[in-house]
């Protein structure tokens, strides 16, 4: 029993180690209560926590967000000498996570956790604050990219009559012993 205790000592000294730090993968959630075009205030203990912005960018994938004139840094952008373009650095937002951003409570201006209440026949974002509805942000009614033009040709049918107008009749199948007699 004694030397079970010695070699579990031993055993616990040798693993106190300072293991590497292990890269977290994301949470990929599947409701977000964030979306483009919230006003979002940096919690926790980021670097930036305090500051207020709109958020520019969801990363779903990822689970983190880009928020304007939040977590900025120097990118340096290369030039290029045949073209005589000059290198240069520029101010660029960097991702935050998920977790390290809330809601800005409209009342009280201060960052707050939410619940989601139909009201009307339909879901809206309540601030636990006060009680305030948070509406959707007005840039989601835009698309971020634009539906491509589609163009009508002369091949594309005009009349609705005409879609369901049987055109195509298939041949009945030949029988082996048809295509002998014909060679």
């Amino acid at each position: 029993m004694a030397t079970r205790m010695r070699l579990t000592k031993i055993m616990s000294k040798l693993g106190r180690g300072r293991s590497p730090k292990k890269p977290t993968e994301p949470l990929h959630l599947r409701k977000w209560d964030i979306v483009r075009g919230d006003r979002v205030q940096v919690i926790g203990d980021h670097a930036e926590a305090g500051k207020q912005g709109v958020v520019t960018k969801v990363l779903r994938k990822l689970d983190r967000v880009i928020v304007e004139g939040v977590n900025v840094a120097p990118k340096i952008i290369k030039g290029n000498p045949e073209r005589g373009i000059k290198g240069r650095t520029v101010q660029k937002e960097r991702t935050i996570p998920y977790s390290m951003v809330n809601l800005v409570d409209p009342v009280t201006n201060k960052p707050t956790r939410i619940y989601k209440k139909i009201i009307d026949g339909e879901k809206v974002r309540v601030s636990k604050r006060s009680g305030a509805v948070i509406p959707r942000p007005d840039v989601l009614n835009f698309r971020r990219r634009p539906h491509s033009n589609i163009v009508c040709s002369v091949s594309d049918t005009a009349n609705e009559s005409d879609v369901w107008e049987i055109t195509y009749v298939p041949q009945p199948p030949k029988d082996e012993d048809s295509d002998r007699m014909e060679e």
